[in-house]
C-alpha cells in the first residue's frame, strides 16, 4: 500500500470515530491540524508519513473524554495502524507524538522530540488560538457547563499539570492558563509567524470581551 492510500484509508477511519465527538476535537479540528502540518512541512525536513499519520491520530482518543486515559489515544492509533500493514517503525514515532504533543506534556519533563512531532505539536496549536481557538475554547466550555466568565475567578498561572486537567474555571481563564501561551512555545519558523496574527486577534477579541461585560464600548 502506497503513502497516499495509507493517509486516506486514515483519514476515512478518523473522519467515521470522530463523527459524533465534541465540536473542538471533531473531524474538522482533526483536518485542519492536518491541514496546518503539511503546510508547516513544507519549509522543513521531515517525515512526511509520520507527520500526516500522526496529524490525523492525534486526538482518535483524547484522555479527556476517556477518564483521564493518556494511553488510549497511542493504543488506538497502534491498533489501527498495524491493520493496514504500517510499519512498526513508523507506529512508534507516530505513538510518541501522540503521547508528547498536548500542552499538558509541557508541564513534565522533555523526554522526547523530533521534527514530526515539532511540526504537528505546531499544527494544533495553531488551531487553539485565533478565531478558531476562541470558538473551540466556548465550545468546550458549554461541553463542560461551564460560565464564560466570572470576574471574582482569577486566572492560575502556576497551576500544576493536576490542577490544569482538572480545572473547572469559567472559559475566559482559559486564554491566561493556556492559550495565550502558545505563541511563545512554537517550534518552527512558519508556525511562529503564523501565531503572531492568531495571537493578536485574540488580545483584541479580549478588549472587546471586557468592553461588552462592562457596557464601556463607545457609542
Amino acid at each position: 500500500m502506497d503513502k497516499n492510500e495509507l493517509i486516506g484509508k486514515t483519514a476515512d477511519f478518523v473522519r467515521n470515530t470522530l463523527k459524533d465527538a465534541e465540536g473542538g476535537h471533531d473531524w474538522w479540528h482533526i483536518y485542519r491540524v492536518w491541514n496546518n502540518a503539511n503546510l508547516i512541512a513544507k519549509t522543513e525536513q521531515a517525515d512526511m508519513l509520520v507527520v500526516e499519520l500522526a496529524a490525523l491520530l492525534h486526538d482518535i482518543a483524547d484522555s479527556k473524554f476517556h477518564g483521564g486515559d493518556e494511553e488510549i489515544g497511542p493504543q488506538t492509533a497502534s491498533t489501527f495502524l498495524k491493520s493496514i500493514n504500517v510499519d512498526d517503525i513508523t507506529i512508534h514515532h507516530v505513538q510518541q507524538i501522540i503521547r508528547y504533543l498536548s500542552f499538558k506534556s509541557s508541564f513534565d519533563e522533555v523526554i522526547f522530540t523530533s521534527k514530526e512531532l515539532q511540526i504537528v505539536q505546531d499544527a494544533d496549536r495553531l488551531d487553539a488560538i485565533g478565531a478558531i481557538g476562541i470558538a473551540r475554547a466556548f465550545s468546550y466550555g458549554g461541553f463542560k457547563g461551564r460560565e464564560f466568565y466570572d470576574p471574582a475567578i482569577k486566572p492560575n498561572l502556576s497551576m500544576t499539570k493536576a490542577e490544569y486537567k482538572n480545572t473547572t474555571a469559567p472559559t475566559i481563564n482559559h486564554f491566561y492558563e493556556k492559550l495565550l501561551q502558545l505563541k511563545d512555545k512554537m517550534n518552527t519558523t512558519t508556525g511562529k509567524k503564523l501565531a503572531k496574527q492568531r495571537h493578536s486577534f485574540m488580545e483584541s477579541y479580549l478588549e472587546q470581551f471586557y468592553a461588552e461585560w462592562e457596557a464601556s464600548v463607545s457609542v
